[in-house]
């Protein structure tokens, strides 16, 4: 699904090198999760694949399913299947809700080949995942996220995602902010996406959203590279020692 070999990366504005040599491959129907020390890369590797700009890819390369991420726009890499929760949702005054998922859908459908969706099979379908993420009409009515609680701007995420059905999911620390309820909201409307063919790339700070989002692998990020990768007991080392001995054994 997702293959990142060697990837190297600056911030073009203070020609700093953020990423590292960073190795991943994410399989088809996989979850994986990405956590780390604050300034390890964690986030600037979300951005970097979907386009981002103030990144320089110095080296190494990024592909979804065989096709050159780091070539194509960030529209490209939407329409080709890639989708990025932020850490920190935009408010978007002036543009419904609604206005904007069915203008997203519609234009990824149309990248892919497919007809547009009608605006009366596009209500159903919209009620429909609104409807599990607890976002009742006046949300779907309002601007994007203005006014949104951070627990609302996530669960608008989520339905977002759910509308698009990509087939690889980045979440960049989507659990920030958010109370237990709201935790849980979010984390059964991404198990509720879970199957075969997609994939999820979770990152997070904390254990606890790995407890709702159970992932398959764990990597740990350290200085713009990965350091260790295990199963879910790694988060639980984590969760209780820190990162200070993982640190100490790369130097």
């Amino acid at each position: 699904m997702l293959e990142i070999r060697n990837l190297h990366v600056k911030l073009e504005e203070e020609d700093k090198q953020i990423l590292k040599g960073v190795d991943l491959t994410i399989e088809p129907g996989t979850v994986h999760a990405i956590m780390g020390p604050n300034g390890s890369g964690k986030s600037t590797l979300s951005y970097v694949l979907s386009g981002r700009d103030g990144y320089e890819v110095t080296e190494g390369s990024a592909s979804l399913e065989e096709q050159d991420l780091l070539s194509m726009e960030p529209e490209e890499r939407a329409a080709a299947g890639l989708f990025l929760a932020f850490q920190y949702p935009v408010e978007i005054p002036g543009v419904g809700n609604m206005t904007f998922l069915r203008t997203a859908v519609n234009a990824q459908r149309v990248a892919r080949g497919q007809d547009e969706m009608s605006a009366a099979d596009f209500l159903k379908l919209v009620r429909e995942k609104a409807k599990d993420l607890k976002i009742d009409a006046d949300m779907l009515k309002r601007p994007v996220n203005v006014g949104f609680s951070g627990g609302e701007k996530k669960r608008n995420e989520i339905l977002q995602m759910a509308m698009l059905e990509p087939k690889m999911c980045i979440l960049d620390e989507t659990d920030s902010g958010l109370d237990v309820d709201a935790m849980k909201l979010v984390s059964d409307g991404v198990n509720a996406l879970r199957d075969a063919g997609r994939s999820f790339l979770v990152i997070t700070h904390y254990q606890r959203l790995l407890d709702h989002i159970r992932p398959d692998i764990v990597h740990i990020m350290a200085n713009g590279r990965i350091i260790r990768t295990g199963g879910p007991d790694l988060a639980l080392e984590v969760e209780t020692n820190g990162y200070g001995d993982l640190l100490a054994e790369v130097g």
